[in-house]
């Protein structure tokens, strides 16, 4: 089996600098193609399509995850051909923890060798920049309104001092401003909401279950969304994602589908697994069951 490994050699962190020295010591057996800037791993990813690659390892977080998938999916061929492989070295890591993929280096490159394949569904947004219809495939979840404006306003410099709490700075900062109404059409149900999330995995965030109907495999997305957000909501959401990592029912609106429109009057931003992308409007719909990824 043919493997490549997509990483960028100027990440920082302990994680970071440990997978270097590892590849140093003895990961001949596969090929390296480093990043050096943002969009590179969607370009390798879609290069090691094309020289045969049968594993495709995305080395990193969410982000790279998310580049990898989408060379895969645009290459011809590339998810009838190649599995996506995934070594954690990010900040959060959602995918990776809830697939349960190791998170010692060691013991996911172990994984990476004898696990089996799943066959997950692959959600896509469709939108529109500059006049032309635009594609991105997403793998674990997608947001708009308060999260995608949080993403859009965090401080990347801060994030490398004090890692994810960067985006809860941004989120405080993004509370305060006023937020669009976006409105909700999936499957012919119509909802609105100031913040709206879809899950293809349980997870957002790190740990926090947000979608305990997701399903990896069942052709659908599920969407949560909050009819207001404000600094009264955040207050009444914290007791529960703090001691049970999921939301209070009673202040969210949920919904199943397959295909899922969002669209605002007043300009709003969509972010796809915790990148931001574009304005609304965005269509969502979903592909069943057409990534393959190795689990343990």
């Amino acid at each position: 089996m043919r493997i490549c490994v997509i990483f960028n050699p100027v990440a920082r962190g302990n994680k970071a600098r440990h997978f270097r020295a590892w590849l140093d010591r003895g990961a001949g057996e596969c090929a390296l193609k480093p990043t050096q800037q943002a969009g590179d791993a969607h370009r390798l990813a879609a290069e090691a399509v094309a020289e045969g690659f049968q594993l495709i390892v995305a080395a990193g977080g969410d982000g790279t995850v998310n580049e990898v998938v989408n060379g895969l999916a645009t290459a011809p061929g590339g998810l009838a051909q190649a599995r996506l492989g995934v070594l954690p070295l990010g900040t959060v890591n959602v995918f990776a923890r809830e697939l349960k993929i190791p998170r010692h280096l060691t013991s996911a490159w172990a994984m990476l060798k004898r696990g089996r394949e799943l066959a997950l569904d692959l959600p896509v947004a469709e939108f529109t920049r500059e006049g032309k219809t635009q594609r991105r495939y997403f793998i674990q979840m997608a947001g708009a309104g308060l999260d995608a404006r949080a993403i859009e306003l965090a401080n990347w410099e801060l994030k490398k001092k004090i890692g994810p709490f960067a985006y809860v700075v941004a989120g405080l900062q993004a509370l305060r401003e006023r937020k669009p109404e976006i409105a909700i059409l999936a499957d012919g149900q119509r909802l609105t909401g100031e913040l709206v999330l879809l899950g293809n995995g349980k997870l957002y965030g790190g740990d926090y279950a947000l979608f305990p109907a997701a399903a990896w495999t069942n052709g659908r997305l599920e969407v949560c969304g909050f009819p207001r957000v404000n600094f009264w909501t955040l207050l009444r959401c914290a007791p529960g994602l703090l001691l049970r990592k999921r939301l209070p029912e009673k202040l969210v609106r949920r919904v199943s589908a397959k295909t899922v429109e969002l669209t605002s009057a007043a300009p709003a931003a969509f972010e796809l697994d915790g990148e931001w992308v574009d304005r609304l409007p965005v269509t969502f719909s979903i592909a069943p069951q057409q990534l393959r990824v190795v689990v343990p």
